[in-house]
């Protein structure tokens, strides 16, 4: 699956179990996809999926109109491996779920390891003010699609 992911994007990833990442990807040509209720809870729930199966525990997330800021703990799958499958059953689900069929993310993804000293809750408090700095909303409770396990 890692082959999916663009070549420049991989250049000196290294996927660690047990670290924390902060994941970022976004839809094909910035198609603000999520808008629509029903399509950013069908990928939330892909999100939800990837806890379930081990691959990494969530620790925040955010989805955009356009993009998803994730930041994860990682379990047992590599970085390139959680991204496709998510990538690939998200798509599918919203094919399902009436998207048109066609591309609907991006190839490649972009990640960021924490350093051990990083504050995570730090982190978090970032990836969910994204709809704040983005203008979408005065607060971060006023918007629907993010989640983080502190709050």
């Amino acid at each position: 699956m890692d082959g999916q992911c663009n070549h420049r994007l991989r250049q000196g990833r290294y996927s660690e179990p047990g670290r924390l990442y902060l994941l970022t990807t976004v839809t094909r040509n910035r198609n603000p996809l999520f808008n629509k209720l029903l399509f950013a809870r069908t990928v939330i729930r892909q999100l939800r999926k990837a806890d379930e199966e081990g691959s990494c525990r969530s620790l925040a997330w955010v989805l955009m109109p356009d993009h998803l800021h994730w930041l994860i703990e990682l379990r047992s799958a590599s970085l390139g491996n959680l991204m496709c499958a998510f990538k690939s059953r998200s798509s599918c689900a919203l094919y399902l779920a009436g998207a048109e069929r066609h591309h609907i993310w991006q190839p490649g993804f972009y990640d960021r390891a924490l350093r051990r000293d990083e504050d995570v809750k730090a982190a978090a408090r970032y990836v969910i003010a994204n709809p704040i700095r983005a203008g979408l909303v005065q607060r971060a409770g006023e918007y629907p699609h993010w989640d983080c396990v502190w709050i």
